[in-house]
C-alpha cells in the first residue's frame, strides 16, 4: 500500500516555539505529538528569510540562485512544474489548502488536483476563503487577516470568532477533505498551509487570553548595532516606538496564534486516525522562514541571524524511530526526500536538495535579494557564514544565538566557508537585481518610521461605502492581486 502524505506548514514561526523541543513556556501538544514520533532536523535553514521566495525554493527543490527569485515580487527564472506535480502524476488525490504565496500563480493549482486558497491581501473574486466570507455573516470584516499597516506590530483580537477565523477555516477544509477522500482507492497528498503566526499577530477570542503571565525576554546581544548590516527591516523597536510592554504583548499574541495553529493541527491528525490513515501517513510539519520577535531589538525577518532564518523541521514517517539531528537541513529537501518515501522516482539533478533518508548536507544555502543589497549565507549542523554585500560585512558564528562575530581569515574553517558561499554567489542565475537598499535599522532616530498605509485595496469601496457622508477614512495601498 503506498503512503500518504501531510504537509504541515506555517508562516514565520519560530524554531523555538515547541514545547517538546525545549520551550516550557509554550503550549503546542499536537506539534508534541509529532515532534516524539519524528526525525527532528534542529538545523534546519530557509532558502531564504522571506515568504516568497523561501516558497518557491520548497516549490522547485532550488535554492534561489536557482530559481531566480530572492524577494517577494515575481521575478524567477524557473519554469518548471514544482515537485507537488509529480505526486499528482502518479496518482495521488492532491490538495493544498491555506496560503502558499506562490507569487507567479498566486491562484492556480501549483501542481495540485485540488487548491483552496488563503491568500493575503486577497482578491475576493478569486480566493476561495475570501469568497466563503463575503457570503457568511462576517462579510462586513475587512482585515480578516488583522489590520495591516499603522498596526502590523501592535498586537490585537481578531475581529473574527473562532468558527470564522482564517487559522480556523484552513483547519476545517483540512479536515472536510480528509473525512471525504477515499484512501482505498488512492493515496493522498494534503498540504495544510496557515497564514499565522505571520504578523499581525491576531489571536481570536478567548485564545488571545493563553498566555497573559508570559514574561519571556527576547535575545539582545551588547552591541545589536553591530548586526545593522546583517538585517534588511525597518521593524525595530526603536524606529516603531514599541515599548517593554508592548514587546511583551507581541509575544504573547505571537505564542497565542502558534497555539491556535496548534489546535488546527490535532485536529487534522485526529482526522486521520479516525480514517486509519495516521499509522500510513507521512507527516512534515515546517514553516518558511522565522520571526525576530524583539531579538536584536528588532522584529520580522529578512535577516540571517538564527531567529529569523532556523526553521522547524520534523518529518515524521512510519517504522522510522524519533531521533534529532544536526546536520543541515532545508526547505529545498522536501521535493527529494518525499519523492523519495514515496516510490517516485525523479532527476536528482534536478534538485538542490537531498533524500534526508539516504544522504547529508555538508552546507545548506540562504539568500536574500542580490546585487549591492544582497545578504547570504552558508550554514552547516554548527556554524555558519553570512556576507552582506551592503558595506562588503562578512560574519562568521559558531555558537547560537548569534552573539559574537567571529570573522577571522587565518581561521582554516572561515577561508573555506567563505570560498563555499562565493562560489554559491557567483552561481546565481538571477540578473543583477539592486533594491532599492532599506534605510539601516539603527541609524533611525526613535520614532520616526511610519509604514506607508497598505490597506487591502480591492476593499476600498466597500469601506468608503460603509462611512455616513461627513466622516471620511483615508486609505491607501499597492497591493492589488500580488
Amino acid at each position: 500500500m503506498k503512503k500518504h502524505f501531510l504537509l504541515l506548514f506555517t508562516d514565520q514561526q519560530r524554531r523555538d516555539t515547541i514545547h517538546a523541543l525545549g520551550n516550557e513556556n509554550i503550549v503546542t501538544p499536537a506539534l508534541d505529538s509529532i515532534a516524539n514520533e519524528a526525525v527532528v532536523f534542529d538545523r534546519a535553514y530557509t532558502p531564504s528569510p522571506v515568504c516568497v521566495p523561501a516558497r518557491a525554493s520548497m516549490f522547485a527543490g532550488q535554492y534561489c540562485a536557482r530559481t531566480g527569485n530572492n524577494t517577494n515580487n515575481r521575478t524567477k527564472v524557473y519554469s518548471g512544474e514544482g515537485f507537488f506535480s509529480e505526486f499528482t502524476k502518479a496518482g495521488y488525490n492532491t490538495c493544498c489548502i491555506g496560503k502558499m504565496h506562490y507569487n507567479f500563480d498566486l491562484y492556480g493549482k501549483m501542481g495540485f488536483r485540488t487548491r483552496l486558497t488563503q491568500e493575503e491581501m486577497a482578491n475576493p473574486e478569486l480566493d476561495d476563503y475570501t469568497k466563503w466570507l463575503k457570503a457568511s455573516p462576517w462579510k462586513n470584516v475587512f482585515d480578516y487577516n488583522g489590520q495591516r499597516t499603522e498596526m502590523y506590530y501592535v498586537p490585537q483580537v481578531s475581529q473574527l470568532p473562532v468558527e470564522a477565523h482564517p487559522t480556523q477555516w484552513v483547519g476545517d477544509r483540512a479536515v472536510e477533505f480528509i473525512e471525504n477522500c477515499d484512501p482505498d482507492a488512492e493515496p493522498v497528498f494534503l498540504t495544510a498551509s496557515f497564514i499565522h503566526p505571520h504578523p499581525p499577530f491576531c489571536p481570536p477570542a478567548p485564545w488571545n487570553k493563553m498566555y497573559r503571565e508570559l514574561r519571556t525576554e527576547p535575545f539582545v546581544p551588547e552591541d545589536p548595532d553591530s548586526y545593522e548590516l546583517m538585517m534588511r527591516n525597518r521593524y525595530t523597536l526603536d524606529a516603531f516606538g514599541i515599548s517593554p510592554r508592548r514587546l511583551e504583548l507581541l509575544r504573547s499574541y505571537y505564542y497565542c496564534c502558534v497555539s491556535f495553529v496548534d489546535y488546527q493541527i490535532g485536529r487534522i491528525i485526529k482526522a486521520l486516525k479516525d480514517r486509519g490513515m495516521y499509522d500510513d501517513t507521512v507527516i512534515v510539519f515546517t514553516s518558511d522562514h522565522g520571526e525576530m520577535l524583539g531579538d536584536y531589538r528588532s522584529m520580522g525577518k529578512r535577516t540571517m541571524v538564527d531567529a529569523a532564518s532556523n526553521i522547524p523541521f520534523l518529518i515524521r514517517v512510519p517504522g522510522q524511530k524519533h531521533k534529532i539531528r544536526h546536520d543541515p537541513a532545508s526547505l529545498v529537501d522536501l521535493a527529494p526526500t518525499l519523492l523519495s518515501a514515496a516510490g517516485i522516482g525523479y532527476d536528482g539533478g534536478e534538485y538542490d536538495g537531498v533524500d534526508l533518508f539516504s544522504d547529508r548536507h555538508d552546507l545548506v544555502f540562504s539568500q536574500y535579494c542580490n546585487g549591492e543589497a544582497g545578504l547570504y549565507m552558508a550554514a552547516s549542523g554548527y556554524d555558519k557564514i553570512v556576507y552582506s554585500a551592503m558595506g562588503d560585512r562578512w560574519f562568521y558564528f559558531d555558537s547560537f544565538p548569534d552573539a559574537e562575530n567571529k570573522f577571522d581569515m587565518s581561521n582554516p574553517r572561515v577561508a573555506y566557508l567563505k570560498q563555499r558561499l562565493e562560489k554559491y554567489i557567483a552561481s546565481d542565475v538571477c540578473p543583477e537585481r539592486i533594491d532599492k537598499p532599506p534605510v539601516r535599522p539603527y541609524d533611525q532616530p526613535k520614532y520616526s518610521f511610519y509604514p506607508q498605509w497598505d490597506d487591502h485595496i480591492n476593499t476600498f469601496a466597500e469601506e468608503y461605502a460603509r462611512m455616513p457622508e461627513g466622516y471620511p477614512i483615508k486609505l491607501g495601498g499597492k497591493h492589488t492581486d500580488y
